[in-house]
């Protein structure tokens, strides 16, 4: 597993240069944390420069989509019909997903990079077997199981740079899954090429590449949930002020490399615990990086506003449950917990539905 890990991390290596850009960023966090019971529970957060109008959409076995080609123009790309009924977040009341869950229990999200993703230049003939960006949470979680299936599937197929108008441009994305066998995966497109990578940890945030925040968490091999025992010199004691010392040093900016690591070290030191309590301790984490109004304002001219004045925050959070195949959400607007489950609705239905996160 190791030798595995690394041979990835290696695969998924980008230059210097990419490796040194703008670390700003849409401040997305997401991770998972398994049950003792064989449960998971999937976590995120969403933010972003602009409101992103979401809404609950359900989408049924067997609906017809169709795929955006090359031409930006839908039905000229890979179409499909659904083979899994699909519950999640979506933006601009468009038909496709930035987070979700399907009945099979794979879950995940988009995590905004737009400083890293660059998409795949089918020609035309292969732009029939491409989607658009926006459109790849979509594919994936009306189509497949597993991580593995997903694993599969993409090499066999394009996922093309089909500007989007509602985002002022390409959607650019990195994708975070896990199925309820226990696997993980991070997808990424860089350089134009498709990277796919075992996340052992299970935690993702926004640029750099994925393999740059592997690299980084081993500077944070000192933390730990465990308090240290009080320094002693010459017989005289000198003990920390507080508990809580054995995380001293934990980053805490909202830079996605500071939100990495303290996702990331949640979860290695929760404890274990049924799926039911997982789920509750879920909350708990993604509390943690509720970025209140006004703490990031973004200038027209930085390319994360929209190209206006705006402030990101916490717009929503999700917390789904791999197992009970619950998925759950909450709003700015609507902090109360917005919960639905795949008995609820009839899963066979002929039409999309959608539900404001406000009632």
């Amino acid at each position: 597993m190791k030798q595995q890990l690394i041979k990835q991390v290696v695969a998924a290596s980008v230059s210097a240069a990419l490796a040194l850009a703008p670390l700003a960023s849409d401040a997305c966090t997401s991770m998972v944390l398994a049950g003792t019971d064989g449960g998971r529970v999937y976590g995120r957060t969403m933010e972003f420069g602009i409101p992103l109008k979401s809404a609950i959409l359900k989408t049924p076995r067997g609906y017809a989509f169709q795929g955006i080609g090359i031409d930006g123009v839908s039905g000229s790309g890979k179409s499909w019909s659904t083979k899994y009924a699909t519950v999640g977040a979506n933006a601009f009341g468009l038909p496709i997903y930035v987070d979700g869950m399907n009945e099979a229990g794979l879950a995940g999200g988009l995590l905004n990079a737009p400083n890293t993703a660059q998409y795949q230049s089918p020609n035309q003939v292969q732009s029939a077997n491409s989607i658009a960006s926006q459109q790849l949470l979509l594919y994936v979680l009306t189509n497949f199981a597993t991580v593995d299936e997903v694993s599969d599937a993409l090499p066999k197929m394009f996922v093309n740079s089909s500007p989007m108008k509602e985002w002022g441009g390409v959607a650019k994305s990195r994708m975070t899954l896990h199925d309820a066998q226990g696997k993980s995966l991070v997808v990424e497109y860089l350089g134009g090429k498709l990277v796919m990578t075992n996340n052992v940890i299970g935690t993702m945030t926004n640029d750099p590449a994925f393999s740059w925040h592997l690299q980084n968490i081993g500077n944070y091999v000192n933390l730990s949930g465990t308090d240290k025992a009080p320094l002693i010199v010459q017989g005289q004691k000198f003990p920390a002020a507080s508990s809580g010392n054995g995380m001293h040093g934990l980053p805490g900016s909202f830079l996605s490399p500071d939100r990495f690591v303290r996702v990331s070290q949640f979860v290695l030191n929760a404890p274990s615990g049924t799926t039911d309590t997982q789920e509750r301790r879920a909350w708990h984490v993604m509390n943690n990086f509720d970025i209140p109004y006004g703490a990031i304002h973004l200038d027209s001219s930085s390319g994360y506003g929209g190209g206006v004045n705006s402030y990101e925050f916490t717009e929503w959070v999700v917390v789904a449950n791999l197992k009970t195949k619950d998925y759950s959400i909450r709003s700015f607007e609507n902090p109360g917990i917005l919960k639905i489950n795949f008995s609820d609705w009839d899963l066979t239905g002929k039409s999309l539905q959608s539900t404001p996160l406000l009632k």
